[in-house]
């Protein structure tokens, strides 16, 4: 199920944007080169928000601990464990669309 989730020009690249659809709460990031990830805003590790994070390349970097995650596919990388859930996003004109399971 395709689900609006806001506009791109809200976004700043580089820096996390809060959305919640549902009771789900995400962050949806823009990197450099114009993509654009929406992963959980959650931690396993630490609990902490991961829309605090610092971006880099296709990373984001937790803010409490930095642990490294990838907005790709959300492994915590080596030497950490674990994983996030990371959404698949699509762009129409300005508006922002993440693919959530039905």
């Amino acid at each position: 199920m395709k689900v609006f989730a806001t506009n791109k020009s809200k976004l700043l690249p580089l820096v996390g944007r809060s959305v919640t659809i549902g009771d789900q709460k995400m962050a949806l990031f823009e990197i450099s080169d114009g993509r654009i990830f929406a992963i959980d805003d959650y931690c396993p590790l630490t609990e902490a928000p991961l829309l605090e994070g610092m971006v880099a390349g296709e990373y984001v970097f937790e803010p409490m601990r930095d642990y490294k995650i990838s907005l790709v596919d959300g492994k915590i990388q080596e030497p950490d464990q674990g994983k996030v859930a990371v959404y698949p996003v699509s762009v129409a004109g300005d508006k922002i669309y993440i693919e959530l399971a039905d």
